[in-house]
């Protein structure tokens, strides 16, 4: 998700199951402030990780145990991988239709959806 999360992130049931479905998952990825929700869960400790820019200084004040980036799209720190804004979650699923099945299609991908392809 993207926007306000502050729901999601204060309900238990919610953070449980995204936990449970990352530990089932071979990557777990996020929008926006979904990041909030992933940090939550336990899943961006350690980890670098970004999201919008109007909340990149509250992500890292509320989780000082994930290094947060600025400036930037997305991150993929391994199995876990998240964006900025909505639209830089665009970018980051083509960096994912890259990673899992190839820079072909996600250029293909990329031509189809009518949007810049860039590998970084």
């Amino acid at each position: 998700p993207g926007g306000l999360v502050d729901k999601e992130v204060g309900d238990a049931h919610v953070i449980e199951w995204v936990r449970n479905r990352s530990a089932q998952a071979m990557i777990t990825a996020s929008v926006c402030t979904g990041a909030f929700i992933l940090a939550k869960a336990g899943l961006l400790e350690g980890r670098t990780a970004t999201t919008h820019w109007e909340d990149i200084a509250n992500l890292q004040a509320q989780f000082g145990n994930v290094l947060v980036r600025g400036g930037v799209r997305w991150v993929d720190d391994g199995t876990i991988v998240t964006s900025a804004g909505i639209a830089a979650g665009i970018d980051m699923s083509l960096h994912l239709v890259s990673r899992i099945a190839g820079r072909e299609l996600a250029i293909a991908t990329a031509r189809q959806m009518e949007v810049p392809y860039s590998d970084a």
